[in-house]
């Protein structure tokens, strides 16, 4: 494909059996990979290294916490642009564009002031919100039959990638002697280099477009007015508010209930790590399920019940109750994102659905560890906080009924 056609041209809805072995291959997986890799590590890396990075560049509490919020913000309001520029842009040139952008950030983040931090971290959050976007319609399109399998791989990758980061920044920082910049440079640019020579190898060649038909009454120009779109998105915002409650208030929870801070950070890691094993058992099951709604209620249950051991279950159970909430997360961010390209037509409103959803979704996953955190100032204790969260698995729940159903946005016919 030119490098400027647009990212939302398209194929035959169904292509012939001959087309799809050829659309999506295992270069194409390795890119997916790599890119899964590149959207997490940037900005989950920067926590074990926030002491160093505060006492550096001397900033306040507030400040950091500004900090920490930013890049998830981001990833809400960029992902709202992403549809605009994939019918304008190759999706080839975008995502290249976005690591070229990615690996600028990481060296502005380097740098020896508060500002250059800040402006370095939204150039490194602007094109992941853009790139998570972008990303489904891609599988949509190169691999149609094989959605659940693939977004898989992609949720594995991006779990692995949020997980890995963190695990070894420290290390890097005692092996290179440097307090925070050198590993967060080491763990972004080379990554993201080779991440794009592969994107431009994979993506070379896309296939043929077929014309686009006329929207239909669920399409992206209607996507805001149907009400499978917007259950959609709760089903994701909700997983969003509950996937960055756990990944920042974990430790925290588990050293109030008196373990060690060394015994925490094996505690995230482990529920990282389930969340792996999460995706592919999802991804299984799905080829035996008609639809998602099973899917969508197990994993709200599931979450549900690791909550309740982690905060209010008996020492004992801590540790399978993390295993639980791991496999919880792990399989709802796989189904979340499986759900766009299942709900839609077609690879344009799979991005334009992946725009609502993560747009609206991150946004209200900014809330989650806020409101947590209030809460818990306001009452001592994780009581109140965990009610919101089991709120939000109900809520979950619910609209798993309707948002697993096997149908998508542009047959509603509404």
């Amino acid at each position: 494909m030119p490098l400027d056609s647009p990212a939302s041209t398209r194929e035959t809805d169904r292509p012939p059996a001959s087309r799809r072995a050829a659309v999506g291959g295992p270069l194409l997986l390795a890119a997916l990979i790599l890119l899964a890799l590149n959207l997490r590590s940037p900005i989950t890396s920067v926590a074990p290294l926030l002491n160093p990075l505060q006492a550096d560049l001397d900033l306040s509490e507030t400040t950091v916490g500004v900090l920490t919020s930013l890049p998830v913000l981001c990833l809400g309001l960029f992902a709202f642009v992403a549809p605009g520029l994939g019918r304008r842009y190759s999706l080839r040139a975008l995502l290249t564009l976005s690591l070229v952008v990615l690996t600028v950030g990481a060296l502005v983040r380097a740098g020896t002031s508060p500002v250059a931090l800040f402006v370095g971290t939204v150039l490194v959050a602007a094109p992941i919100g853009i790139a998570n976007v972008l990303i489904p319609g891609l599988i949509k399109r190169r691999f149609p039959d094989s959605v659940p399998r693939v977004s898989a791989f992609y949720s594995s990758a991006l779990t692995f990638g949020a997980a890995g980061g963190p695990a070894v920044a420290v290390p890097l920082a005692d092996a290179t002697g440097s307090s925070w910049r050198t590993p967060l440079l080491i763990l972004v640019v080379p990554l993201s280099v080779l991440t794009a020579v592969v994107v431009l190898l994979a993506l070379r060649r896309e296939p043929p477009a077929a014309p686009a038909p006329p929207p239909a009454p669920g399409s992206r120009k209607g996507l805001w007015r149907e009400r499978l779109a917007w259950q959609v998105t709760v089903f994701f915002g909700a997983q969003a508010l509950l996937s960055y409650t756990v990944f920042g208030w974990l430790p925290t929870i588990w050293q109030d209930r008196g373990l060690s801070a060394t015994s925490a950070g094996l505690a995230l890691s482990l529920c990282n790590a389930v969340g792996v094993v999460g995706a592919w058992i999802l991804a299984a099951a799905g080829k035996r399920l008609p639809d998602q709604r099973p899917a969508g209620v197990t994993v709200a249950v599931l979450t549900a019940c690791g909550l309740l051991g982690v905060v209010l279950g008996p020492k004992a159970l801590l540790w399978p109750s993390v295993a639980v909430l791991g496999l919880g997360l792990g399989a709802g961010f796989a189904l979340a994102l499986s759900l766009f390209a299942l709900r839609s037509p077609d690879a344009p409103t799979t991005a334009a659905l992946s725009a609502m959803g993560q747009g609206i979704g991150y946004l209200i996953g900014v809330l989650g560890p806020l409101g947590a955190g209030a809460l818990h100032d306001v009452t001592g204790a994780w009581t109140l906080p965990l009610t919101v969260l089991l709120l939000a698995c109900a809520v979950q729940i619910t609209v798993a009924f309707s948002a697993g159903r096997a149908r998508t946005v542009g047959a509603l016919g509404k």
